[in-house]
């Protein structure tokens, strides 16, 4: 994309995947540790939370907005400090966008940081919002009595199935697509916004995996494709888990998918950052049961 053709703030563009080049150069000088800050979080999810995005000088804008609520900013993407960007988006979201309470959310410690003790802009952890970091050598393994029922699980499925691990590679997406379609139906998508976005995200997700550049898995259970996962690199040291789906009907494949990805589709990491729980019950219990190294905090950044 030229130079002219960039959004100059604060004209706005939809996210499109030709934007690729010019959020990977400001990501990978970043090297970012919340799971949000990766381009793919933004296009495959670009529609559900109507991401769109400028430059105002050394930095990357973003703005989302979901169902119809006010519009928020995302953390602005670029060099430190950011203290004087940060006041002068929320100050635009209220003033231009008529947001009485504008927030920048998804806002990681190191812009928290930059910003402590900034006269105007208050600051409140979202622990909902917190991703959940492992060791990669704990998820391969699976080592000792906090593991057990996990190694169980794997147990379990070796002694009722006959299934192998393989590199997810384009013949596998469209049993991708099968397999999330009947995960739907079960549970029921089209009655739950959050899980008709996810739907819509993998569907951007198997359309654009090569372009992207991601790597994923698959499990196949007697020659079908039964659970896939897709990630990528966060950091030279992490990658993020993005999606990782399997037939409800087989309980056991979730552990597989988890360790053999974890085991097979990354070399020269230390860690796997597998989001957040979004405040979800059942979805905390699961990844607290996997043992998190540490967690990465996460901010919204308010005026005072």
């Amino acid at each position: 994309m030229a130079m002219s053709e960039l959004p100059s703030f604060p004209q706005f563009k939809p996210i499109e995947l030709e934007d690729y080049t010019i959020f990977a150069e400001r990501l990978h000088a970043y090297r970012p540790e919340t799971s949000e800050m990766t381009f793919t979080n933004f296009f495959v999810w670009r529609n559900h939370y109507n991401f769109q995005w400028s430059l105002y000088e050394e930095w990357i804008v973003v703005l989302g907005r979901e169902n119809g609520g006010a519009t928020y900013a995302m953390q602005p993407l670029g060099p430190g400090p950011r203290n004087e960007v940060v006041a002068m988006i929320l100050s635009w979201l209220r003033e231009e966008e008529k947001n009485p309470a504008p927030s920048m959310e998804r806002v990681d410690a190191r812009l928290a940081g930059e910003i402590a003790g900034s006269p105007g802009l208050s600051i409140e952890a979202i622990r909902d919002h917190f991703d959940y970091v492992y060791l990669k050598e704990d998820l391969t393994r699976l080592a000792g009595n906090k593991y057990r029922t996990k190694r169980n699980h794997i147990n379990k499925l070796m002694r009722t199935h006959v299934f192998e691990y393989a590199p997810l590679e384009e013949k596998h997406l469209e049993a991708c697509l099968d397999l999330q379609s009947k995960w739907c139906s079960m549970r029921r998508c089209d009655e739950d916004l959050s899980l008709l976005g996810e739907w819509e995200a993998i569907k951007e997700i198997t359309a654009n995996f090569t372009p992207l550049k991601l790597q994923g898995g698959v499990v196949m259970v007697e020659g079908r494709v039964e659970a896939f996962t897709v990630g990528e690199l966060l950091n030279p040291d992490t990658a993020v888990i993005h999606i990782e789906k399997a037939n409800p009907e087989i309980g056991e494949l979730y552990t597989v998918i988890n360790q053999q990805f974890a085991e097979n589709g990354w070399e020269g990491i230390l860690y796997i950052n597998r989001e957040q729980d979004l405040g979800l019950p059942g979805l905390r219990e699961a990844k607290l049961s996997y043992q998190p190294h540490h967690m990465v905090e996460k901010f919204r950044i308010t005026l005072a």
